[in-house]
């Protein structure tokens, strides 16, 4: 008897998936695919703690991890320590000025709001600190976009930084539910600390180690690939159609087949792409460019992959 009385048999045909059926609510795709890929993103996540740790090369630690964690969110396959290493070493040129430039910005800011705010004297000294806040916030929006384009675009470093930018202010409302999310995990280790003291500090390091770098990570893929794809890669597509197609089923954002089409029910009688881009002017468009393609190609490297790969396979399916 498989399992124990009848239970716990994953052996058995489950009941299926009805692909007509209603789809999921966004965050409960999230969260399935966080527990699902749970000890996988905690591989990830040692390696990250692993590669961050002389802190200048956290830049290539992110690298890493947001392609592992952007596979996921795209229900993409990844090799955990192979694609986590490879992402480094086809972008470290970009990746490790970057994480150095941002840490350094990071450190200038953090330390003029504690200055200014301990120092606070007279309106000017207000204004100041109103307006470093804000350059916080707006550059930590930035950095929520940076490693995602670095490792799914050729841009140059500037061309980031300028996306960023612009993503930062087109993003906003995806970029504040991000941020909130994030505080309140700060917030429930603060309370952590505050009421187990020195163990709770013991609780946090192993949190981090183990679990919230692969979190927050998958947490900003997740959120912010649709504004990429609708800004950045739809539009690449319409104007090269034909181009690049292994590099769209790297993303999992496949055409779908013109027969299932002609089954939709709803059409979208919104405002065209035409309409859409009247709204925006030239030099705030991101800069699009030849999408690179990672997945399928590395994908080939490891021989073993299309021919070991069977229902048996622990990757709960996702290709």
């Amino acid at each position: 008897m498989a399992g124990f009385l009848g239970f716990f048999d994953y052996n058995k045909p489950g009941p299926g998936v009805d692909k007509h059926g209603p789809k999921k609510k966004s965050f409960v795709v999230f969260f399935e695919i966080y527990f699902r890929k749970f000890w996988k993103l905690i591989i990830a996540n040692l390696l990250y703690v692993l590669v961050s740790v002389p802190v200048v090369t956290k830049g290539l630690a992110e690298a890493g991890l947001t392609y592992v964690t952007r596979n996921f969110a795209r229900e993409k396959h990844a090799f955990i320590s192979s694609d986590f290493f490879d992402t480094i070493k086809k972008n470290w040129k970009q990746a490790l000025p970057i994480g150095i430039i941002n840490l350094i910005a990071t450190v200038i800011l953090v330390f003029d709001l504690y200055f200014f705010f301990v120092n606070t004297q007279g309106f000017m000294s207000y204004i100041m600190l109103a307006i470093i806040f804000t350059i916080y916030i707006v550059f930590t929006f930035m950095k929520y976009y940076m490693s995602m384009m670095m490792i799914t675009f050729k841009l140059s470093i500037k061309q980031l930084y300028k996306n960023s930018l612009i993503f930062a202010f087109a993003g906003l409302k995806q970029n504040l539910f991000i941020s909130l999310i994030l505080i309140l995990c700060y917030a429930i280790g603060f309370g952590i600390v505050y009421l187990l003291n020195y163990i709770g500090i013991v609780v946090l390091l192993m949190l981090y180690i183990f679990v919230f770098p692969a979190f927050r990570s998958l947490l900003i893929q997740y959120t912010i690939f649709p504004l990429i794809k609708k800004h950045m890669i739809d539009p690449y597509y319409k104007e090269h159609p034909d181009e690049d197609k292994e590099a769209k089923r790297a993303l999992n954002i496949e055409e779908e087949d013109p027969e299932e089409d002609e089954l939709a029910v709803f059409q979208d009688t919104g405002r065209t792409d035409k309409e859409e881009d009247e709204g925006e002017t030239e030099s705030k468009k991101p800069a699009r460019n030849l999408p690179k393609q990672y997945n399928e190609q590395e994908l080939r490297k490891h021989k073993i992959y299309k021919r070991t790969r069977t229902d048996d396979d622990d990757d709960d399916g996702t290709i």
